[in-house]
């Protein structure tokens, strides 16, 4: 237990309170001049989910009160703060795991060497109430960093990398951390900024903020099991998904009217291939913030809804931007209500799309976020479409990183289309992180409304599809997917360690635009369903998103003997001995219906990570892990740790993502049973056996992913895994 309620700490113009939270955790709040008020942003429960009794944060309590030169200490749990007392510049806050042999081990202090920046540097010019900030704490080259949120790149460990804190198209920094020395990290706050990870300091920064707010927790090194379930128990849990939208999800740019969709739903019961949900993409409104279907394309739409269940038992998604242009509808009683977001000189123009000037609406404004879900349920919900993409909701613009979107590649990449964007919470740079996150929590509030769950409730009924999203984001019912991926080869490599650093993020809810969202101008064949070099790549794709939380293809094709976007996206538009194939997959899928639901339901009790990567579960029994996870697999033939990883407890998969393959070289990481024994690796398609500690090459023909399973395949395939 906890010996003290909390620590207040006044120097000079600086305050620092620290306070034990949940389970061996402290959350550290650090103001300048003004002291905190508890009302600040925050994306963490307050009190956690679990913990002692008086662990349990209080608002602002606490019951020891120290200066700058004088010495304190708090115990939680395993975990010990401590504050030197030496003053000045010199006194510094600690952090510190108790092992099971009592002694004491640093796991992260305040970088604070001689001759360098306040390890809490802070920068008001007195304008506002709000301040800049950069916090930093030591570090070590050999340290390892797991997290971050999602970032395109081949990258596991994000040791050495600067990563911005802005929010874009297929990017979604969020600053929650693992790292193998054993902790986990928060930046509570929802402003722009950056995290640095160098080889001596891991840096924090915040452009404007009115506090500096962070959780820190400590596990033994490598049960990042424990690490998720500590941090999950501070942002949130994840709730458990919908039976039907563990299938398969279809989508493409785009469907355009009610008879192609009803035609799509039709095509899918003659050809015997289940399906979970159909999408209806973007420009299906007449004009950017009317959110609702264009009456002349999409009448009655209660009948198509029927219609489409009739055929195949499918859901039906649509989608909505954030951006509003006058011509709409709702413009003039969303501007006259101060329900759009600002500029700072003005309402202003904040995008351009489709030859239209937008504005956002402001979806940190509570009326705005009723205005939206009421629009949504009269024109949408109650019509019998239950489930929301919330697209481009990336904030500050139409969610590229730049301005005029859409209009002219000669003028878009302006540079500073962003930070003037202003939201009922603040500005762009001190509230701009919140826009994304709020856009989710406008459809969870209607959704839940809606359907009377009870806030404890943890079965969503319905969902909704992001492109992005932010600390805490998991514990809405919503997918968050990796935004608009180019059809190539390599960026399905990326998308394997994107995935993993959102799952290591504890955003767990996460998919991607199987085959890839766009074509790649470079690449001839690209995207293009006619040509065989795409179809080997769209197979090999969606073989891997059999095996990602959710299965989903969308994507802007193109074809041979049709104009761009009329081009199909089915299964069975990617040739005969294709769909026999893709069908498969989407067969399997089902047929691992029991097993996902085990693995849900698990993540909803504990935080316990889907996508795992490999150091997850093999630290401690295979030394080749650790060390190549370390070094991201530099220079080794297989990408081992950075493109292999667990599926749950049972199943470890491994893309194939080079053309023109046959065999696939796979690591079989060492396994300890609970007895000390080694379990061995049994190939899915072939029950053959191996042990672990050892590189086979597999065959890996067009029609197999090469994948292999721990435990019987009954277990499996009945979700008896746990």
């Amino acid at each position: 237990m906890p010996n003290s309620t909390g620590i207040h700490i006044q120097h000079g113009f600086e305050q620092v309170l620290v306070q034990p939270f949940g389970y061996d955790g402290f959350r550290v709040r650090t103001s300048a001049y003004r002291p905190p008020t508890g009302y600040e942003t925050s994306f963490l429960y307050d009190p956690p989910l679990e913990g002692p009794e008086n662990s349990k944060s209080r608002g602002l309590s606490f019951d020891t009160h120290l200066n700058g030169t004088q010495p304190g200490i708090i115990r939680n749990g395993n975990m010990l703060f401590k504050t030197s007392g030496l003053g000045g510049r010199n006194y510094g806050l600690s952090f510190y795991r108790i092992e099971a042999n009592g002694t004491e081990t640093l796991i992260l202090n305040e970088y604070n060497p001689v001759k360098a920046l306040n390890p809490r540097y802070l920068k008001w010019d007195g304008k506002t109430s709000t301040f800049a900030a950069e916090f930093s704490f030591d570090s070590t080259p050999d340290e390892m960093i797991f997290g971050t949120g999602q970032h395109q790149d081949h990258l596991l460990n994000q040791k050495g990398q600067t990563i911005d804190l802005l929010n874009f198209n297929s990017y979604i920094p969020v600053p929650v951390i693992m790292s193998n020395k054993g902790y986990a990290f928060v930046w509570n706050l929802p402003s722009e900024g950056r995290m640095e990870f160098s080889p001596l300091r891991t840096r924090f920064t915040s452009e404007a903020t009115n506090v500096i707010d962070y959780y820190i927790t400590a596990a033994e090194p490598g049960d990042y099991d424990t690490l998720q379930q500590r941090l999950t128990a501070a942002t949130g849990r994840t709730p458990i998904p919908p039976n039907f939208v563990l299938g398969y999800i279809q989508s493409k740019l785009r469907y355009e009217n009610r008879t192609e969709l009803i035609a799509i739903a039709e095509k899918f019961n003659a050809h015997h291939i289940p399906v979970a949900m159909i999408v209806i993409d973007y420009l299906s409104w007449a004009y950017q913030g009317d959110w609702a279907l264009q009456e002349d394309l999409w009448p009655d739409i209660p009948s198509m809804s029927e219609a489409v269940k009739n055929a195949t038992g499918a859901e039906l998604m649509a989608s909505l931007w954030p951006s509003v242009e006058d011509a709409s509808a709702n413009y003039n009683l969303l501007i006259s209500h101060g329900l759009l977001a600002g500029t700072r000189d003005g309402t202003g123009i904040t995008d351009s799309f489709n030859g239209s000037y937008t504005r956002l609406i402001d979806s940190t404004n509570p009326e705005a976020r009723k205005f939206l879900w009421q629009t949504l349920k009269k024109n949408y919900f109650s019509q019998g479409i239950h489930n929301f993409w919330i697209d481009q909701a990336d904030g500050g613009t139409l969610g590229e990183a730049w301005e005029n979107n859409g209009q002219s590649t000669l003028i878009e990449s302006i540079p500073y289309s962003r930070p003037f964007t202003l939201y009922a919470t603040g500005t762009q740079e001190s509230a701009g992180k919140m826009y994304p996150w709020s856009h989710q929590m406008a459809i969870e509030e209607g959704l839940r409304n809606m359907t009377n769950m009870d806030p404890d409730d943890p079965q969503c009924q319905y969902v909704s599809l992001s492109r992005s999203t932010y600390i805490g984001g998991q514990r809405f019912c919503s997918l968050v997917w990796s935004g608009d991926t180019t059809s190539v080869w390599p960026t399905l490599q990326e998308q394997i360690t994107t995935g993993l650093s959102q799952a290591a993020t504890s955003i767990a809810w996460w998919t991607v635009d199987i085959g890839g969202f766009q074509v790649d101008s470079t690449v001839p064949w690209s995207g293009n369903i006619d040509r065989s070099e795409y179809r080997e790549l769209f197979v090999r794709w969606f073989q891997w998103g059999t095996f990602l939380p959710f299965m989903r293809v969308h994507g802007s094709r193109a074809c041979d003997f049709q104009n761009a976007y009329t081009c199909n996206n089915e299964p069975w538009s990617y040739g005969a001995a294709n769909l026999a194939i893709i069908k498969s997959y989407i067969e399997l899928r089902y047929q691992l219906k029991p097993y996902l639901t085990s693995i849900f339901k698990v993540l909803h009790e504990s935080g316990r990570m889907i996508m795992r990567p490999l150091i997850v579960d093999f630290t401690h029994s295979d030394s080749n892990i650790p060390k190549w996870t370390r070094i991201n697999d530099e220079g080794l033939a297989g990408n081992f740790t950075t493109q292999q990883y667990m599926f749950g407890p049972s199943l470890l998969v491994i893309p194939v993502t080079l053309p023109n393959v046959t065999t696939w070289k796979v690591y079989l990481p060492k396994t300890r049973g609970e007895t000390g024994d080694t379990k061995p690796w049994t190939f899915w398609w072939s029950n053959e056996t191996y042990a672990g500690g050892q590189v086979v090459e597999v065959p890996s023909p067009i029609e197999h992913i090469p994948l292999f399973h721990l435990g019987s395949r009954d277990d499996i395939m009945s979700g008896h895994v746990f």
